[in-house]
């Protein structure tokens, strides 16, 4: 059995990345988190269940976005792999052998082609699916991109980071439990893995992913800017959906969904993913998904908006006396009994832990670490707090 562990950090304020030009970030504090944690150890169920309420992970950071406050609301979106299909354009993305009857599946696969297989084509294209690691060729790849489409500079420190999984990696590797033996070219096992394009040798994308229990869920996407022209991030949205649909055919029944990341009404260029259906989009307060068409007319309407009670939605930009309000708030203290469910590390001996009930914690009377362990809390819900043992 693997342990949940984190280090709460509670919850911050940054600059927008959305709605700044690009290269640029607001001057403004406007992306605002409710509660972030740094993940030492997570098990596939607990991470399944942090993004299913908001969260998402940056390297061993975890964070759940605070919407009502932020200029950009950030919402969860999954698309239902088992129901997808093809647009004319995502058909046009990967043309494979011509068929009479366009297949998802068969087209995807079509499209890794080889010169040596196949005297038609000029060129060799692989993709290849492999635990995430570092490697030089690689950090080249984040280099370039950080610089020629962020504006921004990193360090092999930096990818490592962001991007690899190692031993002591949030998200530690489980078996996948399929109802009969996968065939080889299909992962053994839940974690963070890459997908590498090569054409003709030479590495052109990555695509960052987790592989848990319900879902593919999409981390991060980089390529060379030299190949921009073939909308390599959206042939990667679709072989994902593939893996996805592969994965359950393989006999691992729950795995039905893509999770695309953070779906961004606000902002023109991340409304790509709404593309993708039948997808669902989770709501903020009650963590219930909601069909995507239901939801786009609330979108259109409100900055912020409550798919489950509508009148909560908000127009207009955030209050800035809210914001610093925000900003500046405790958390409610839990119940008593939410706290005994709760479970705080009290001694770390080698390999072997000990943990206590928070109420009990000897230093339960500090306000930095109330605040911290309170906005987990309740971010989190007392029954997936009750998963993790937090180290104060």
């Amino acid at each position: 059995m693997i342990f949940s562990v984190g280090q709460p950090i509670g919850r911050h304020a940054s600059s927008c990345g959305y709605c700044s030009p690009s290269g640029e970030r607001s001057k403004t504090d406007s992306s605002h988190t409710a509660a972030s944690l740094v993940a030492l150890q997570l098990s596939s169920e607990v991470y399944q269940m942090m993004l299913n309420r908001g969260w998402r992970r940056s390297g061993r950071f975890c964070y759940k976005p605070h919407l009502r406050s932020s200029c950009c609301p950030l919402y969860t979106i999954k698309l239902d792999v088992l129901c997808f299909k093809s647009s004319k354009h995502h058909k046009k993305l990967q043309k494979g052998k011509d068929n009479a009857k366009f297949n998802l599946r068969a087209s995807i696969h079509a499209s890794e082609f080889h010169s040596d297989q196949n005297q038609h084509f000029a060129h060799k294209f692989e993709m290849t699916l492999e635990p995430s690691s570092y490697t030089d060729e690689k950090y080249e790849l984040f280099k370039k991109y950080q610089t020629e489409i962020h504006f921004d500079s990193t360090s092999p420190k930096g990818f490592r980071n962001f991007l690899v999984a190692t031993p002591e990696s949030p998200e530690q590797q489980e078996p996948i439990q399929y109802s009969s033996p996968p065939t080889s070219d299909l992962p053994t096992h839940y974690g963070s893995y890459h997908w590498c394009y090569r054409l003709d040798g030479k590495l052109i994308a990555i695509s960052v992913i987790d592989i848990l229990p319900e879902c593919v869920s999409s981390v991060y996407f980089m390529y060379d800017k030299d190949y921009e022209a073939y909308s390599l991030g959206k042939l990667s949205a679709l072989k994902e959906n593939v893996l996805a649909q592969e994965l359950y055919a393989a006999g691992a029944p729950s795995l039905k969904y893509l999770y695309l990341g953070y779906y961004v009404h606000s902002c023109q260029k991340m409304r790509y993913k709404g593309e993708y259906q039948p997808s669902f989009l989770c709501d903020p307060e009650t963590f219930e998904w909601y069909p995507f068409a239901d939801c786009t007319a609330l979108l259109a309407e409100y900055r912020y908006a409550c798919f489950s009670r509508p009148e909560r939605s908000l127009r207009g930009e955030p209050d800035h006396e809210l914001e610093q309000d925000f900003k500046e708030s405790h958390p409610q203290e839990p119940e008593q009994d939410t706290l005994e469910r709760v479970f705080v590390i009290s001694e770390v001996d080698g390999p072997q832990i000990s943990v206590i009930p928070a109420n009990l914690y000897s230093d339960r009377n500090s306000p930095f670490h109330n605040r911290e362990l309170f906005c987990c809390i309740e971010e989190l819900g007392v029954d997936l707090a009750s998963k993790i043992f937090f180290q104060l």
